[in-house]
């Protein structure tokens, strides 16, 4: 695999001057704890608390930035589940009775209005009214379900979010499983049939069969699924996911991974994620700690660091914050709220792995950038976006299928867990 040798030290000579020992790093950590602690308390969970509930059941489809709710909107699986998940996640953290109870009125719509009890599996989106709309199978979608639901489970222990979370894994096996060239499938017709049109709305140019994207989001949910249902087969298909993404999706070369595949995993595109390159950085070694293989799990933490490395190098910037990614050679300058996120707990991460203070330090200068530019102190949440001035781009929603409460409130979550500084 390629290495981006010396890297780090250039980095710390030319941009973090300011990482000069444990006990600095340490006290920046702590500090950066406690108002990441702060932001999720204070603003991304009350934003959702008091804007998301549609009084006519579950949670509106789309948000505006001020946290007018978007009349009419279809309401997402994926966002639906990522609200069950924050929720549950904070009740979990913290056992707040609001929080436990956004966390129920989540599951409830998710299992009342989402499932497919014909044909199985989770429709991709509903009406505003909770009547089927997008009837597809995404198995983004399904992905994210069994995360939501098993951290429902894992918070409340509620049986009935376990069994639904098992019954959708069991559906994701029997269909999207691809027991030929591994890995999942990502799309298909409401009784599994495969789509005239691959993929998802935002994503490449609808051809590819398999993407890195959705493999990130079955990564997290199998990892979450296996800590509360220890199942056997489950470890395995666990194991060998995280072998796809280090046969297949991520390449040895650019340390960065591939996003839209064949399904014989033949690369459609050369499009760089520098997101999701962050994302994976760190769930791959969730991933393979929970399996406890030490040979995966080693070969884990290497991937990890050059995911790192390589996306510090090529696409973290002086000011502290990650670009989107390129294409073809071509740099994408936009600047979306979620690698932001990413970013912070995959340096964090890659402290953890070696003890470098300068992935400590990265972290405090990414996360003092989202406090300075990305946080929405007047109605709450995070901008979903900004211009090349750096300036909220406040036309972009707060809230729609594709942007949640879970990278951002993930990434608090992440950071308190992981943060445990004393003198």
């Amino acid at each position: 695999m390629k290495k981006y040798i010396g890297t780090i030290a250039v980095l710390c000579i030319l941009c973090m001057p300011s990482c000069t020992g444990r006990k600095e790093s340490g006290r920046k950590l702590q500090q950066m704890r406690e108002e990441v602690l702060s932001n999720l308390i204070t603003n991304v969970l009350p934003f959702w608390e008091i804007y998301s509930p549609d009084p006519s059941g579950g949670f509106y489809g789309a948000i505006g930035n001020d946290g007018v709710p978007v009349a009419g909107a279809d309401k997402g699986l994926a966002l639906n589940a990522h609200i069950l998940w924050a929720f549950s996640s904070a009740y979990r953290a913290f056992e707040v009775e609001n929080y436990r109870q956004l966390a129920n009125r989540a599951q409830r719509y998710l299992i009342d209005h989402f499932i497919d009890t014909e044909y199985g599996g989770a429709y991709w989106s509903v009406t505003a009214a909770g009547e089927p709309a997008d009837t597809g199978k995404q198995t983004y979608g399904l992905a994210s379900a069994i995360y939501g639901l098993s951290e429902h489970y894992r918070a409340t222990g509620n049986k009935e979010s376990l069994e639904q979370a098992i019954a959708l894994y069991a559906t994701v096996q029997s269909h999207a499983y691809d027991a030929v060239n591994g890995g999942y499938i990502d799309s298909f017709t409401r009784n599994w049939q495969l789509p005239e049109r691959f993929g998802y709305e935002g994503e490449g140019d609808g051809m590819a069969s398999k993407t890195m994207n959705t493999h990130i989001r079955l990564l997290e949910a199998f990892t979450n699924l296996y800590r509360v249902w220890p199942d056997c087969r489950l470890k395995e298909q666990l194991r060998g996911l995280a072998g796809i993404f280090c046969d297949e999706i991520i390449n040895p070369e650019t340390c960065h991974g591939r996003l839209f595949f064949t399904m014989e995993w033949h690369s459609l595109e050369e499009t760089d994620s520098y997101g999701y390159d962050m994302e994976t950085s760190w769930l791959l070694c969730e991933a393979a700690g929970a399996t406890g293989d030490m040979q995966l799990m080693e070969r884990t933490k290497e991937i990890a660091l050059n995911l790192v490395d390589a996306q510090m190098w090529e696409g973290w910037t002086p000011q502290g914050y990650l670009l989107y990614g390129k294409t073809n050679g071509k740099l994408s300058r936009k600047i979306e709220w979620w690698p932001q996120a990413e970013a912070v707990v995959a340096f964090i991460n890659a402290w953890q792995l070696t003890g470098n203070a300068t992935y400590a330090a990265a972290a405090a200068t990414t996360w003092n950038w989202i406090r300075e530019n990305v946080i929405d102190h007047e109605y709450g949440e995070w901008y979903h976006s900004l211009d090349e001035n750096y300036m909220p781009v406040i036309a972009r929603p707060k809230a729609n299928i594709w942007k949640g409460p879970c990278h951002n409130s993930r990434m608090a979550f992440e950071t308190i867990a992981r943060i445990h500084w004393r003198e």
